[in-house]
């Protein structure tokens, strides 16, 4: 069997800077998104509690013998061992040096009162599925903090196809996936999100849920990625799958999917309105990945092609995603803004009071571009602060600066 070759993440600075400069680093983030295999990088010897019952027997008796080995010391799944974040943390107090340990995590436990919050000892990272950048399938020679900064775009003529980003977008993220072809990859995604309904939720608090309206809901959920979907939405559309959620109970679920890292929320920007129109404070909600979006909708690359307005969700969660990984390292958000007239702008990147719209829109023939284009600048010219940059991202179509100044930008461009 052939060594299976590292493929660098956009965090893997940010995961050594993080090493330098706190006792503790935890890596959070969805199953099969790469965490371990990042962490074990960096890591000099690793405690694997996911995969070796009797560490963690030993390690439920006593957390300590699990932080016993070289540092930086990788405990991957940390949070199946209760005790581990406090041994940790009293470690670290104790050796008084930075890059102790590496705690990797693919569900938060809830809240306990007895574990330590971890401040000025813990960095948390959250590690996403694998961008088109980090899968190659971008070039990236579009960088975001160059935008961000304000670098011209290197105008390119050379671009992806609908039918190309469709298929990325149904194969996913997934490391384990990336040499697949699309209908293997597929049947693997649809496999998670009945692991996570049938079984993964179950270890977030040990709260047994009804595997069928845990799918229903995932189902509704891809169905209405990357839209402001309301809960009563939410539970008529499971309704619809054939289980019926108790209005009471709705939130426990998208709590414990969030948990999970399966669920994404997309945060409301109040933004700087010069208009007395208040802007929308809830967020946007995406599946952590856009395969899963389409395992939900059991879509293939054809249907969606078929569909634009499937296809036009699924591909705003995959831009979400990639904004999301291209900025995480410079401290960036990535939000979302719609004021209660319903003007909105897709995508807003946010540090500080500075900010950069960003609309994401399938195709760039001329009068689609030309809508959305408008639609930015006026939204700009109504903010007391103005943008760092406006763009479109497109899944298809060529990268170049308008005259107003809006940059149109493929996703086969677009890097951090």
């Amino acid at each position: 069997m052939t060594e299976r070759t590292y493929q660098p993440r956009v965090l893997d600075e940010q995961l050594r800077q993080a090493l330098r400069a706190a006792g503790a680093v935890v890596i959070e983030g969805s199953k099969a998104c790469g965490k371990t295999t990042t962490a074990e990088q960096v890591a000099a010897s690793s405690a694997r509690l996911d995969r070796n019952s009797r560490l963690r027997t030993a390690g439920i008796a006593d957390p300590s013998v699990l932080l016993e080995g070289e540092v930086p010391r990788l405990i991957d799944e940390w949070q199946v061992v209760s005790g581990v974040w406090n041994a940790v943390r009293a470690a670290v107090d104790d050796r008084g040096e930075p890059g102790q340990f590496i705690l990797t995590g693919s569900a938060t436990p809830a809240d306990d009162e007895t574990r330590h919050s971890g401040a000025m000892r813990f960095i948390r990272i959250q590690m996403r599925p694998m961008s088109l950048f980090e899968s190659g399938l971008s070039t990236g020679v579009v960088s975001l903090a160059a935008l961000w900064n304000g670098a011209p775009v290197p105008p390119s003529s050379h671009c992806a196809t609908l039918m190309e980003v469709a298929q990325a977008a149904c194969r996913g993220g997934w490391p384990a996936l990336r040499n697949l072809d699309v209908d293997s990859a597929q049947d693997l995604n649809r496999s998670y999100l009945r692991s996570i309904a049938s079984g993964d939720i179950v270890t977030v608090d040990g709260i047994r849920r009804d595997p069928n309206k845990v799918s229903a809901l995932l189902n509704a959920l891809g169905r209405n990625t990357a839209t402001y979907v309301s809960n009563r939405r939410l539970q008529t559309d499971s309704a619809a799958f054939g289980s019926v959620i108790d209005p009471s109970t709705i939130t426990d679920y998208l709590d414990a999917l969030q948990r999970l890292w399966v669920l994404a929320p997309q945060y409301a920007w109040g933004g700087h309105l010069r208009s007395s129109a208040p802007a929308r404070k809830a967020p946007k909600r995406h599946l952590v990945d856009p395969s899963l979006a389409a395992a939900a909708m059991d879509a293939t690359p054809d249907d969606l092609l078929m569909d634009h307005e499937a296809y036009g969700q699924v591909f705003e969660t995959l831009v979400f995603r990639d904004l999301s990984v291209y900025t995480q390292a410079d401290g960036f958000d990535v939000r979302a803004f719609q004021d209660s007239k319903n003007n909105e702008i897709d995508a807003v990147i946010v540090k500080g009071a500075s900010w950069a719209g960003i609309e994401v829109k399938l195709t760039a023939i001329a009068p689609v571009v030309e809508s959305a284009a408008t639609k930015l600048t006026t939204i700009a010219a109504r903010m007391t602060t103005q943008p760092k940059f406006l763009a479109l991202i497109t899944a298809d179509g060529p990268t170049y600066t308008r005259r107003d100044g809006v940059h149109v930008i493929s996703v086969a461009h677009l890097g951090p």
